[in-house]
């Protein structure tokens, strides 16, 4: 019989037993502990456990008792398991608009809906309109404010994938350790080289003769996830910034589309901290 997987995250303020206290309710449900990571930042504690069940397992009575336990420890608890064929998927944009026409345009090769687009502001919103897709504009200037909401709202739609198309914003330790290994984000340039803002002007005021991008799995340390997928153009002497975003643009879009099929068809992997590609 198929093993059910079920992944746990746990985020809260950080305090001794919570590690034991999860890990023994998992033994307790007949699970097995397969993965474990936990992370302590400036008093926020945030774990990932990933548990396996070799026998049939009731997964909506344990989402309940784990909530319960939850409650009562007081930490912020959410479940993933691979019970849809279909994964919802979240995309996260702020003005620039290729990357969300190239996935609307390849919504019916993806193994996954496209359940929600959640904008920093409404100029993308004509597009969600057209694809019939709820568009949630969240402006909160403040990140921790905009987070709280935009968990809402993964939570509603059910979000097994985020996907951060030009999403201008950095992402917190107290957002992503909810999503691990499940936000895809794609950077103007080969990584570790220019991380951050600006990229390509960073790449051409260096006079890069080869500029790229990088689809990589998001983290807390920012633009240093997984590396899933890497793609590159030559730089011609008379090229200028405008021409090399215009190159880079397009190949963001298309390197980001590769990497979300390729998470939905369950053909990445990660194993300290990189990603492998599974074979058939």
């Amino acid at each position: 019989m198929k093993k059910t997987v079920v992944g746990i995250t746990v985020v809260g303020k950080d305090r001794e037993g919570i590690v034991a206290t999860f890990t023994n309710f998992a033994f307790s449900k007949g699970g097995n502990i397969e993965k474990v990571n936990q992370n302590v930042i400036k008093g926020l504690f945030g774990m990932y456990l990933e548990v396996s069940f070799s026998k049939t397992v009731d997964v909506k009575k344990f989402d309940v008792e784990i909530q319960s336990l939850a409650k009562k420890e007081k930490m912020d608890v959410s479940t993933h398991h691979e019970t849809n064929s279909e994964k919802n998927i979240a995309v996260l944009v702020t003005k620039e608009p290729l990357c969300l026409q190239t996935i609307l345009a390849s919504q019916k090769f993806l193994k996954g809906k496209i359940s929600v687009i959640i904008g920093t502001e409404k100029t993308l919103e004509p597009l969600a309109k057209k694809a019939k897709i709820p568009f949630v504009t969240i402006d909160d200037k403040d990140q921790q404010k905009a987070e709280e909401k935009i968990i809402i709202v993964c939570k509603k739609y059910d979000i097994d994938l985020i996907s951060l198309a030009r999403y201008m914003r950095i992402l917190s330790p107290n957002f992503v350790w909810r999503y691990p290994n499940r936000i895809i984000n794609i950077h103007p340039s080969l990584l570790p080289a220019f991380p951050g803002a600006l990229a390509y002007a960073q790449a051409y005021e260096r006079g890069t003769k080869i500029i790229g991008v990088t689809a990589h799995y998001v983290t807390e340390n920012l633009d240093q996830g997984p590396i899933i997928f890497q793609d590159s153009f030559k730089v011609n002497p008379d090229d200028t910034l405008d021409k090399i975003k215009t190159n880079g643009q397009k190949l963001e879009a298309d390197t980001l589309l590769k990497a979300i099929k390729m998470h939905l068809e369950n053909k990445l992997e990660v194993r300290w901290r990189k990603v492998h590609i599974k074979s058939k």
